[in-house]
C-alpha cells in the first residue's frame, strides 16, 4: 500500500512524544470519556484498588494509546506496552503478567489480533489475578497456579466486532472513541503550534483542522509538513495562504481527501456506475486488501457521507459526485 499522509495508522516521529498530554485535564476532546474516566480513577484511588479493566475502541489515530498512558499517570503507576500480534505464545503473555507490580497498567494495542490460545490466558488473569502455567512435558507435565498482583488491563482495538464475547465481557469499562470536531482539532493544532514554538494564524488553524479527517494524529502530521513549507516560504510563520498552498501540494483537498480517496470514489462511480459494489470487487480493482479498505479508507468516507453501505455493497452518494465535480442523476444508480 502506498504511504498516505492522511493514513491514521501511520505513527509519527519520536519528537511527537512531547505532543502527548500527560493528564486528563490536558487531553482535548472525547469529553464524555474523560468525565467518566476521571470518576473511575478517583474512585479506584479512594478505595486503594486497581482500576477495573478498560477497553478503548474506535478508528485509528484518535488517542487510545495516549489515554492508556494518561490512565497510568493519573493512577501513579507504571505502564507496560505491547501489541497483540507480537504476543505469539501464551508463555510470552505469562512472562509480562508476572513482571507487573501492584496497580500497574498493561496496555495491549490491537488486542483483537491476540491468538485465541493466548487470549485464554487472559481470562483468569483478568478475573482472578492468577494464571496457570504448565511445567514439564507429556506424563510429567503439571499445572501450577501463579498469583498475580492486582493490575489494570487496557485494551485498544479498531475492530470491536472481532473481539470474542468472553474477552469483551471481562472488561468493566468500555469506551467508544469518536472522531473529533473541527473545534477540538483547532485546539489541538493550536497546542501543537505552541509546543513547536511556531507562529500560526487563527485561519490557518481552522484550515488544518478542517482537513484533518477528524483525527488528531493526522492534524499533527499535516501541521509538521505545513511547518516545513512555512519555514522555507514565510520565515517560519504559518498563515492561511501558506497553509492552503502546502496542503494543495501535499494533495489533501478541502475535505481532507487525498488521491487514494479520490481513486476509491471514482472506482465506484466510473467502474461500477456508482454502486452498489461489494468490497471484495473493490479490493481486486484497487489492488488493496479488504481490511485496508474497511479500516483505512471507509470509516471517514462513511462518517462524512461520501459513501453508503447496503446489503449489496458500497454506494457513492450525491455528495461524492458533487465533491468530484461529476454530474449526478438522482435515482439512476439505486
Amino acid at each position: 500500500m502506498e504511504e498516505r499522509l492522511v493514513d491514521p495508522n501511520l505513527e509519527q516521529g519520536d519528537d511527537t512524544l512531547s505532543l502527548r498530554p500527560e493528564k486528563l485535564n490536558e487531553y482535548i476532546g472525547q469529553e464524555t470519556v474523560k468525565e467518566s474516566l476521571a470518576i473511575y480513577v478517583k474512585a479506584a484511588l479512594a478505595r486503594k484498588e486497581s482500576l477495573d479493566h478498560v477497553l478503548l475502541y474506535g478508528p485509528p489515530g484518535l488517542g487510545k494509546t495516549t489515554l492508556a498512558q494518561i490512565i497510568a499517570n493519573e493512577l501513579g503507576v507504571n505502564m507496560k506496552v505491547v501489541s497483540g500480534p507480537s504476543i505469539e505464545r501464551s508463555g510470552d503473555l505469562a512472562s509480562m503478567l508476572t513482571q507487573l507490580e501492584e496497580g500497574d497498567v498493561l496496555f495491549i494495542d490491537e488486542i483483537h489480533r491476540l491468538p485465541r490460545y493466548v487470549e485464554e490466558v487472559l481470562y483468569s488473569a483478568m478475573e482472578d489475578y492468577a494464571i496457570d502455567i504448565l511445567i514439564g512435558k507429556d506424563s510429567t507435565a503439571k499445572s501450577i497456579r501463579v498469583d498475580l498482583p492486582p493490575f489494570t488491563l487496557v485494551g485498544a482495538t479498531t475492530r470491536y466486532g472481532d473481539l470474542s464475547a468472553p474477552l469483551r465481557d471481562r472488561f468493566g469499562v468500555i469506551f467508544h472513541l469518536q472522531y473529533y470536531t473541527e473545534n477540538e482539532l483547532f485546539e489541538i493544532v493550536k497546542r501543537t503550534a505552541s509546543v513547536y514554538d511556531t507562529k500560526i494564524s487563527i485561519e490557518a488553524c481552522h484550515e488544518l483542522a478542517r482537513r484533518s479527517r477528524g483525527t488528531p494524529r493526522i492534524a499533527n502530521r499535516l501541521f509538521r509538513r505545513v511547518r516545513d513549507f512555512a519555514c522555507v516560504m514565510n520565515e517560519g510563520e504559518i498563515d492561511l495562504n501558506v497553509c492552503k498552498y502546502a496542503l494543495e501540494k501535499l494533495g489533501v483537498d478541502s475535505s481532507g481527501l487525498d488521491a487514494s480517496d479520490h481513486k476509491y470514489l471514482r472506482t465506484i462511480i466510473d467502474v461500477y456506475h456508482g454502486g452498489p459494489v461489494g468490497v471484495e470487487s473493490l479490493s481486486a480493482t484497487l489492488s488493496e486488501e479488504v481490511q485496508t479498505l474497511e479500516d483505512v479508507y471507509e470509516p471517514y468516507l462513511l462518517q462524512e457521507g461520501f459513501i453508503k453501505r447496503s446489503n449489496r455493497g458500497r454506494i457513492a452518494t450525491e455528495k461524492a459526485y458533487e465533491h468530484l465535480h461529476i454530474s449526478y442523476m438522482k435515482g439512476l444508480f439505486k
